[in-house]
């Protein structure tokens, strides 16, 4: 591999991310609550040495006007936004979702993870400029 084709800082964060979440899946199978998932994923994320909060409180403005608060599952290391589902199948709203909290919060990518099978699905979601 050339430096050309060296990941980015952002990408291997990211395979990080995933990998954690494979192993959460791997030890807790599928189908649980949500939230479930969302603190085994602070926990395993911690255990791999990356920093991850959860529930992030971000304002909504509307006009200049602070209208409520958006709050995130997973934010690791301030530079990726987690979604955790355990849903059937990703629809459109799942993915929109995802687009308004990157627009929002002004993080840049975004993983929405799905529980719910016995493989664990995931999307990486970018906001397009």
């Amino acid at each position: 591999m050339n430096a050309n084709e060296r990941k980015s800082d952002l990408d291997v964060l990211a395979e990080r991310v995933v990998g954690a979440a494979y192993q959460v899946s791997n030890t807790l199978g599928c189908g649980l609550l949500e939230k479930i998932y969302e603190r085994a994923m602070i926990l395993e994320l911690r255990a791999i040495g990356l920093g991850a909060r959860s529930q992030v409180s971000y304002p909504v403005f509307y006009r200049g006007q602070n209208i409520g608060r958006y709050f995130a599952d997973l934010v690791v290391e301030e530079r990726i936004i987690v979604e955790t589902k355990c849903v059937e199948t990703f629809v459109d709203e799942h993915i929109a979702q995802c687009l308004n909290y990157l627009r929002i919060s002004k993080v840049t990518l975004a993983l929405l993870l799905n529980f719910h099978k016995p493989r664990m699905e995931w999307k990486r979601l970018v906001l397009g400029k």
